[in-house]
């Protein structure tokens, strides 16, 4: 990477034909494709392929986050429709929501929301600030029940913008890792959609040691950045945690000489953020684009990401931007399926000063 490049939002833009962008998963989760971007030249592989790929000694890192069915729909005392989408759990049945509306109700109204008993949302102000992006409201029923259950009884999975069909019963199931266990994401780590009993099994049967952390994803994922100089772009805000065993893990990992092998630019983003701060838990806005100084993740799985994303930027800082971009180049020619229910690649850490 030529360190005396800047980069702009340009740079990180591609043509892609819409009909590569997946709608539905694979059939089996391990039987998406893989595009091996450590070789010298890309080698299409299948995604149970990975194994082989690994290690004895090395640790794969996944993200144990749980998408919350955050989806809920409703209308103002006017009849006009509304959507919220639950983006925080505050506490006292308050909750932090991004809201599509025609026209913002104003502070106090209640919306009712489908689901019946009594189901509703009462606008408080913005969140977290009065100048906030986010809605906070309180959310309630006759029964009493706190916004955890109300989600998972009444919410739809939130699926993301470019899938284009409601969410179905397949949804709730393959948008779901299949080790999810902290409830607090509104969108799935999607390179650990590929994973499953199975072939997680075969891994640490190789002698591939397996650790957890958290980061719930944010609808900021899905935002484009919109300003060409990239240093101007606000990062969305998003909660993670690394517990003592995956720090232990991945000091002995290291000390054996192995490599950390992080799933998914969430694990990324969760891995870097701890070790450029130091703090084990906490809202990161981590922002990480070329020239960035990797300090823990040595291989990444990835799935393909949306033109003039953070995550395009992120994946070009890791393994190079002139060689991500002849990978998507690749991918595209070859009829690789892209975004969040589409096919995945293995990229390797690139050297700060190879590509020049």
């Amino acid at each position: 990477m030529d360190p005396m490049r800047t980069y702009t939002l340009s740079d990180f833009d591609f043509a892609l034909p819409p009909e590569l962008i997946a709608q539905h998963p694979a059939a089996e989760r391990s039987a998406a494709r893989l595009l091996d971007g450590t070789q010298p030249t890309p080698v299409d592989r299948i995604f149970r392929d990975l194994p082989a790929l690994l290690n004895p000694g090395d640790l794969l890192v996944l993200n144990d986050t749980k998408v919350l069915k955050a989806r809920l729909y409703g209308e103002k005392p006017s009849g006009g429709k509304v959507e919220l989408l639950i983006e925080r759990v505050l506490g006292g049945n308050q909750v932090a929501a991004h809201m599509r509306v025609s026209k913002k109700p104003e502070v106090g109204t209640t919306l009712r929301l489908a689901g019946g008993g009594g189901l509703s949302a009462t606008l408080l102000g913005r969140w977290p600030d009065a100048q906030g992006a986010l809605f906070r409201f309180v959310l309630s029923n006759d029964a009493g029940d706190d916004p955890w259950t109300l989600m998972e009884r009444h919410g739809h999975v939130p699926l993301p913008p470019y899938i284009t069909h409601a969410d179905e019963a397949q949804d709730e199931q393959r948008y779901q890792t299949v080790f999810a266990k902290n409830p607090g994401a509104v969108a799935a780590p999607t390179a650990a959609l590929h994973f499953d009993e199975a072939l997680l099994a075969q891994i640490a049967a190789l002698g591939v040691q397996i650790a957890h952390v958290t980061l719930h994803v944010g609808a900021g994922t899905f935002q484009p950045v919109k300003t060409e100089n990239l240093a101007e772009h606000q990062m969305h805000s998003e909660w993670y945690e690394v517990p003592q065993a995956a720090q232990q893990a991945i000091a002995d990992c290291q000390a054996r000489g192995g490599r950390v092998v992080a799933v998914g630019t969430t694990s990324v983003r969760t891995l870097e953020s701890w070790a450029q701060s130091g703090q084990t838990s906490g809202d990161t806005r981590i922002f990480i684009t070329p020239g960035f100084a990797f300090q823990v993740v040595d291989l990444l799985v990835t799935n393909f990401h949306l033109p003039k994303s953070s995550l395009m930027m992120l994946v070009s800082a890791f393994a190079g931007h002139e060689p991500v971009m002849a990978l998507y180049a690749h991918a595209i020619r070859e009829g690789y399926r892209f975004f969040s229910y589409g096919d995945a690649m293995l990229l390797a850490r690139q050297s700060p000063h190879a590509e020049v």
